[in-house]
């Protein structure tokens, strides 16, 4: 695709009313609108100690718990609501503990076994994209 001008795109997006706009001052502003997507879908497997203190699994409601060789699940989504949904799906899909999840930035961390953190997150990503019509994207695997 090629470049084009400024004007050339003016052009395009007022059409109608691009004459009588030529030479005016005009203010254009940019929206971010979040699509319905996850953006994130990454399990790591036995972790180390300081993979979990760095993402702040051991306090809160996870102090003086130890995680040391669990796996964990990563999960991002847009709307960051989805967040949410996704929780209550991990959860009923297999036996993995919520690590952290955040609604205002739509992050959801899994912690558990292996198999029960891949069947959660696959889970996750296979009802959103197949009963909500997400975009998603493919589990990686380290």
């Amino acid at each position: 695709m090629s470049r084009i001008t400024k004007e050339e795109l003016l052009e395009k997006l007022f059409h109608d009313d691009y004459e009588n706009l030529k030479g005016k001052k005009l203010r254009m502003t940019r929206v971010r609108v979040p699509g319905k997507e996850v953006c994130l879908a990454h399990i790591i497997h036995s972790a180390d100690t300081c993979i979990y203190e760095n993402l702040g699994l051991h306090v809160g409601v996870h102090e003086g718990e130890e995680h040391t060789g669990e796996t964990i699940g990563l999960i991002r989504f847009t709307p960051w609501e989805a967040v949410v949904v996704a929780a209550d799906v991990a959860m009923k899909s297999a036996n993995v503990e919520i690590g952290f999840m955040d609604r205002f930035c739509g992050s959801l961390i899994l912690v558990g076994g292996l198999s029960q953190v891949e069947t959660a997150v696959e889970e996750v990503v296979r009802f959103f994209r197949e009963e909500l019509g997400f975009r998603t994207c493919q589990i990686f695997k380290r």
